[in-house]
């Protein structure tokens, strides 16, 4: 396999299964298991020293977010990125985004609006020093934050897991030049927005940033494809 795990100490009293599906999961969204690429379910479990059955679990979980695909009497790999599954993760997760910054906006408070400043400052660090899967967690946290504030927690879990593929491009477009300066500025935008008090604004806000991530997401898809036709 190309990654190694041995290293990777799990925490017997949590579940396994949830952990073993959260490094695995990284591992796909980060690219560090590319598209196509064999997940040996055997030698997680010898790398992690652990039993196949919470490796076979998680990976039936990664599997129903469309993350691996696993064939019976066959290899397990992780999931090419479909074009049409981003589309689709895009669409939910623009409703839901956007409904729940226009509800977090008649309920913010300076509190929320420090906390969010702060997100916002470490996303912006992790930039600096190139740290990319840093800067996803920022971003994600800027994110469930807002739905925290919108008081629709179970909000959150329902986009987490829609886009998943989507976070397969964002780990491939965040090093590109312009890409961060840009989703910051629309952070501290979505910000002025939620302070404004106003919902519409602020589902605005929402919206624009969220329909600029999709374009550049299918950018970043479309640039091998335009390689080879130049090529």
């Amino acid at each position: 396999m190309p990654f190694d795990l041995s290293n990777t100490q799990l925490d017997r009293r949590y579940s396994l299964r949830e952990q073993i599906y959260g490094i695995v999961r990284t591992l796909i969204l980060t690219g560090a298991i590319k598209p196509g690429e064999t997940i040996d379910e055997k030698d997680i479990a010898a790398q992690l020293s652990v039993s196949r059955t919470p490796v076979r679990e998680a990976v039936k979980k990664l599997s129903d977010e469309h993350l691996v695909d696993v064939v019976a009497q066959s290899a397990t790999r992780a999931a090419r990125i479909d074009r049409h599954e981003i589309e689709e993760s895009y669409l939910i997760r623009r409703a839901l985004e956007v409904e729940s910054a226009s509800q977090a906006a008649t309920r913010m408070t300076q509190q929320h609006a420090d906390r969010l400043s702060d997100i916002l400052h470490a996303h912006a660090r992790a930039m600096e020093r190139r740290l990319y899967v840093e800067a996803i967690k920022a971003d994600d946290e800027f994110h469930s934050h807002i739905a925290m504030i919108s008081n629709l927690p179970r909000l959150w879990k329902t986009i987490e897991i829609s886009k998943a593929q989507i976070d397969r491009c964002r780990h491939m477009m965040l090093p590109l030049a312009g890409q961060a300066e840009a989703t910051l500025e629309q952070h501290r935008q979505i910000i002025r927005a939620l302070n404004s008090g106003d919902p519409e604004r602020a589902g605005a806000a929402m919206r624009a940033h969220l329909d600029s991530a999709y374009r550049s997401a299918v950018a970043v898809l479309d640039a091998p494809l335009l390689a080879d036709a130049d090529a």
